[in-house]
């Protein structure tokens, strides 16, 4: 199973960072081609159900790419909460954790990808890969920003 681990430095403490993360619904003002419209169930602790939809913003307000379909399977406050991605595409755990560091923290975010498709989905991960990285890359800097003034 891939794995995908980054991290960033947040100047803000580990409860405005959780703050900020769980803010579901204004995921999309820091994660990279996400729109987050729908929240439903107890978004705030296990079992918990999101989805959001990942891809290209088009005029209109509209997007072109999957959704997300995701359950909290780990709810730890301020430190880990964890989600299973439960869609056709995108399916396996995604982990956020929060390492205090003083009156700051550290964000990292890991995924690991149970990948579709057999063969031809692991071919076309070792092409994905290098933009999964940049855009998890971007998102985070964008987060760090966001958890300050949140």
């Amino acid at each position: 199973m891939p794995e995908l681990v980054e991290r960033i430095e947040v100047a803000a403490p580990p409860e405005r960072v959780w703050a900020a993360l769980t803010a579901w619904t204004r995921q999309g003002e820091w994660m990279l081609a996400t729109d987050v419209r729908t929240v439903s169930g107890p978004a705030q602790g296990v079992g918990g159900r999101l989805a959001a939809r990942t891809g290209l913003p088009l005029p209109g307000g509209r997007h072109v790419g999957l959704l997300d379909t995701m359950v909290i399977t780990a709810w730890d406050p301020p430190r880990r909460v964890e989600v299973e991605h439960t869609g056709r595409l995108v399916r396996g755990p995604g982990i956020f954790e929060i390492e205090p560091r003083g009156e700051h923290s550290t964000f990292v975010w890991t995924e690991r990808l149970d990948l579709p498709f057999g063969l031809l989905g692991r071919v076309g991960w070792v092409l994905a890969r290098p933009f999964a990285l940049v855009g998890i890359r971007l998102s985070l800097k964008r987060f760090a920003a966001f958890a300050r003034t949140f």
